[in-house]
């Protein structure tokens, strides 16, 4: 009779160990390169890229979405916009190597109130908000709590609007109290490291995943068991989030670009794309057909084009859409 839990404590203790070694070598894997900075009680990791002397832009902060990290948009737009302005990647509070802070933080107003300290901790007076997925509900709640701040919204395949049904059932799990500290450190990262090729390109399809997304973006940093537990926790709640906040977009009065793809099998863009064109007045809807989740790396240049738009630059946005949409007949990937 005392076998039976002396194994099922070897389990717990071997699934407990297996994760907090995993852990420690994926962060050899992907070490912080950013800089953590106090904003207020927490430290949030950024990594700032300054502009050059022949700048053309004004500065850019990149938010990421859902399971990821700086490193997402990073390795999306650097090489674009180096030298063009001030760019500011950031790692969301709970995110990458960024401290959580307080239970504000579990919500997109809070995460937003973080980056605006931030900018300011870096200089930055104002600037283009650029939000894929998750994290255009913290750009459009960075535009109402801080105006004066946004120069400017680019939105990547967002998610900002109130959809019916919910999330996956291990958000849910991963965010309740006791039960879910314990799945995070006991099954989620053993089972993540199962599913994480084949959820990275469900995350681009049908589009095929760059092969460098995997080893550059580092997506592996959520599988630890905080980041986990943090971002299982952002989901479940998004809902309920828009669902109060969404009726404000209408006083949005910063300049808006929002590219959204038509085979989008994470969001729906009907719901969240189309919704910001109809209450951000003035908003620009790019729709780019054969498009998935991740235009930030499947048409950058249309997203460059749309920053450059919003500086003030004459750009033709339809005409950039159709030629990336030309790019695209015939690429699909298989669905993992």
């Amino acid at each position: 009779m005392v076998i039976l839990p002396l194994a099922i404590a070897g389990l717990f203790a071997a699934a407990f160990g297996f994760t907090a070694w995993k852990a420690r070598a994926i962060e050899q894997s992907f070490p912080n390169h950013g800089e953590l900075i106090d904003v207020g009680g927490f430290r949030m990791n950024s990594l700032f890229v300054p502009a050059g002397e022949d700048a053309d832009l004004p500065p850019i902060v990149f938010i990421h979405g859902a399971s990821g990290n700086l490193r997402d948009q990073e390795t999306a737009f650097r090489s674009r916009l180096e030298g063009r302005a001030d760019l500011l990647f950031v790692d969301r509070p709970g995110h990458g190597y960024s401290e959580r802070g307080s239970e504000r933080n579990a919500w997109p107003d809070g995460q937003a109130d973080a980056i605006a300290r931030l900018m300011e901790l870096r200089g930055i007076e104002s600037a283009i908000i650029l939000g894929h997925s998750f994290g255009g509900a913290i750009a459009a709640s960075f535009a109402l709590e801080h105006p004066e701040k946004t120069a400017g919204l680019l939105f990547l395949a967002p998610a900002t609007h109130p959809w019916p049904g919910g999330v996956d059932w291990y958000y849910d799990l991963a965010k309740k109290p006791y039960i879910g500290w314990l799945f995070s450190r006991l099954v989620a990262l053993p089972a993540g490291l199962v599913r994480i090729d084949g959820a990275t390109h469900s995350v681009f399809h049908p589009n095929p995943r760059p092969e460098k997304y995997v080893t550059e973006g580092a997506p592996a940093l959520v599988l630890r068991p905080r980041n986990f537990r943090n971002n299982a926790i952002d989901v479940a709640n998004l809902n309920e989030y828009v669902k109060q906040v969404a009726a404000r977009y209408s006083s949005i009065t910063a300049p808006t670009v929002v590219i959204t793809g038509n085979r989008d099998a994470i969001v729906a863009e009907e719901i969240h794309s189309v919704g910001l064109k109809r209450d951000i007045e003035h908003a620009d809807l790019v729709w780019i057909d054969n498009l998935g989740h991740k235009p930030d790396y499947v048409v950058p240049d249309v997203a460059v084009a749309a920053l450059e738009k919003l500086a003030g630059h004459d750009r033709d946005l339809e005409a950039i859409a159709r030629a990336a949409e030309s790019r695209l007949r015939g690429q699909s990937a298989p669905r993992s």
